[in-house]
């Protein structure tokens, strides 16, 4: 009796274990906005010029994978456009994302990149690419979730400033688990 017993503990323990998932596959994209201060403002009134412009455009899609719902890795690339100083580089990095906190799919999170940048001229040279950010996920239909996020992006480029281009953006974007 006491092996049947055993026996049923053990089936069922299995059981449970077999029922809780490791970590799922994703795809993401997203779409973040840079602004910036107007160097054309003035403090007179009325003079038309609006204190903060929109600066640069970035979009960004990858895949990852993510684990018991609480941490995801995925490899990334996007495009950026800086308008404001004419240039545009293409990101190729790693991601590292923590929920914070959950409920259900909803999520908030902080997230880390590092990787490489490439420039399609010879005007700059390509150079390191870093970012950090929080954001949010919103549960949607099924399969698709919205992330509203704020991100810092800090991008090696020769002939800037320290030899550095770094923005904070505001960005949209879509999970499909």
């Amino acid at each position: 009796m006491k092996k049947i017993i055993l026996l049923l503990v053990i089936f069922y323990a299995v059981q449970l274990a077999s029922q809780e998932k490791l970590g799922r596959p994703f795809f993401t994209g997203s779409a973040n906005l840079t602004f910036g201060i107007n160097e054309f403002y003035t403090i007179e009134p009325d003079d038309g010029e609006p204190l903060i412009v929109p600066a640069a455009i970035f979009f960004r899609v990858g895949f990852g994978y993510e684990f018991k719902r609480r941490i995801a890795i995925s490899f990334n690339g996007g495009f950026d456009y800086h308008w404001n100083y004419a240039t545009s580089a293409f990101p190729a990095y790693t991601s590292l994302k923590y929920n914070i906190s959950e409920d259900e799919d909803d999520a908030f999170f902080a997230e880390i990149s590092f990787g490489k940048m490439w420039r399609p001229s010879s005007i700059y040279p390509d150079g390191n690419y870093y970012g950090f950010g929080i954001g949010s996920q919103v549960a949607g239909e099924k399969r698709w979730h919205t992330i509203v996020r704020l991100d810092f992006h800090r991008k090696g480029i020769i002939g800037f400033k320290n030899n550095r281009l770094d923005s904070i953006s505001l960005g949209i974007g879509f999970s499909f688990f």
